[in-house]
């Protein structure tokens, strides 16, 4: 009787797990895609932080007793980006973000896309309150700013280039 209580209780479990995974796992891929700058198309960074975040709320799952698992698996996303990224990815200079180093995209994929409040996001990453201001302050000002234009390469005609040479 006992085991038929507890399949019972797993399959309960599994079924609110896939119900909140349908509801969010598609704002939450989005979210570690703007914090990796991976492309639309190919994704694995993305894939493989949000499956971790992902486990590990199923993981916890039994023990959120009311709290948001949106949070949680938000919070394990940006714990995972941030003991990662700051090291083995610097900037990419790829996707909408690319220009940001990973600390200010972080920040502002928290603050702005995410609407976590600073002070939330001062606790989530480690920082003072004031940091995560100055940071994402920094960071939209970044993002408004054009995008430094690329100096093409000079057009020198051939006839200039051969007399270089031939002198």
């Amino acid at each position: 009787m006992r085991q038929r209580q507890q399949t019972g209780a797993d399959r309960r479990r599994a079924r609110e797990f896939e119900a909140f995974v349908a509801g969010a796992a598609g704002r939450l891929l989005h979210a570690a895609t703007l914090l990796t700058g991976e492309p639309a198309d190919t994704k694995p960074r993305a894939e493989r932080l949000l499956t971790a975040a992902l486990a590990r709320t199923y993981a916890d799952w039994d023990r959120l007793r009311g709290d948001d698992p949106y949070d949680r698996a938000r919070q394990e996303i940006a714990a995972r980006y941030a003991r990662g990224a700051w090291r083995h990815h610097p900037r990419t200079g790829e996707g909408l973000l690319g220009r940001l180093g990973p600390q200010e995209r972080l920040v502002l994929v928290l603050r702005l896309y995410e609407g976590v409040a600073e002070e939330q996001t001062a606790a989530l990453i480690g920082l003072p309150a004031d940091r995560v201001r100055a940071i994402c302050a920094r960071a939209v000002v970044m993002m408004r700013q054009p995008e430094p234009a690329r100096r093409p390469a000079p057009h020198w005609p051939l006839s200039l280039l051969h007399r270089q040479v031939t002198r």
